[in-house]
């Protein structure tokens, strides 16, 4: 599980957005955002890089 979308929501960004500065489609970032797909981990490292967080913040724990 990832927390983009969480990350998306707390800076205020839009899908949209982060899909035309990844390359990506829409449909491939909505996908990453709703947990149906993981991005790949350089995919997830770009993701962080243009949300300028840790790559940390964006991997949820299964540990408990």
């Amino acid at each position: 599980m990832n927390r983009i979308k969480e990350v998306l929501e707390e800076k205020g960004i839009k899908q949209t957005w982060l899909a035309e500065k990844l390359g990506k489609s829409y449909n491939m970032v909505n996908g990453y955002v709703q947990n149906r797909q993981q991005p790949r981990l350089e995919v997830l490292s770009e993701i962080a890089k243009i949300l300028d967080v840790d790559i940390k913040e964006l991997i949820e724990s299964t540990k408990k």
